[in-house]
């Protein structure tokens, strides 16, 4: 399922929505080995994006905490993304589509500032889509951040006010500008392609197709 712009505005103003996605199969070879084809099951970013790591084939999910889509995609891209894949490399990018998105965004670059977001990434998912809590409460997210990662509350504050935090939650509002990002979840495979589960069919599908990107960037590479 996917979270489209659009309904992502009405999101923002009740601070809950539930989005639908459009199924489609996608095509497949006499072999049954899937065919994804560009226009139809990803599209080509119009102008590169330039990745953190040139060397590598940089795969980014563009995400929101808010967007419940995002959080059952969540364990899918996990899994994923722990996979051992030679000169590929994954990041998350929080989705900005406004001033009103950029106190959870902040929230992801102030576990990673502190080196907990392994602890902190699903129990924020969990806090707003299981318990039902308001994030924009800074008294709720620093006990989340201290009971999940035993971060004192001052740190908190001082973190979440920094300078660092707020000029990457701006450098993210301008990589979704760039990427052309029409909803979240979103897959970037090396700055070149964009997909999402509307496309693909399915959140399961978008990890194929990304795989598929994958292979197809590698071909070139090797045959550039």
């Amino acid at each position: 399922m996917y979270l489209s712009v659009k309904k992502a505005i009405i999101f923002v103003a009740t601070a809950w929505f539930a989005g639908t996605g459009l199924a489609q199969e996608s095509d497949t070879d006499f072999l049954g080995t899937p065919k994804f084809v560009e226009g139809k099951h990803y599209v080509r970013i119009p102008i590169r994006v330039e990745t953190q790591d040139r060397e590598s084939i940089e795969v980014a999910e563009i995400f929101s905490y808010g967007c419940i889509h995002c959080f059952r995609f969540d364990p899918l891209v996990s899994v994923w993304a722990a996979k051992d894949r030679v000169g590929v490399v994954f990041r998350r990018v929080p989705a900005v589509f406004g001033a009103s998105w950029a106190p959870l965004a902040e929230l992801y670059y102030v576990a990673e500032i502190l080196g907990v977001l392994d602890k902190i990434h699903e129990p924020i998912f969990r806090a707003l889509h299981i318990d039902r809590l308001d994030l924009r409460d800074r008294a709720a997210v620093r006990r989340i951040f201290k009971s999940e990662a035993g971060v004192d509350p001052q740190e908190f504050d001082n973190v979440v006010k920094s300078f660092s935090v707020r000029s990457r939650v701006q450098q993210d509002d301008a990589l979704v500008r760039m990427y052309r990002v029409e909803g979240v979840p979103s897959m970037i495979v090396d700055g070149i392609y964009r997909v999402d589960a509307k496309m693909a069919g399915s959140n399961e599908l978008m990890l194929a197709v990304v795989d598929f990107l994958i292979e197809k960037i590698r071909l070139t590479n090797r045959n550039g």
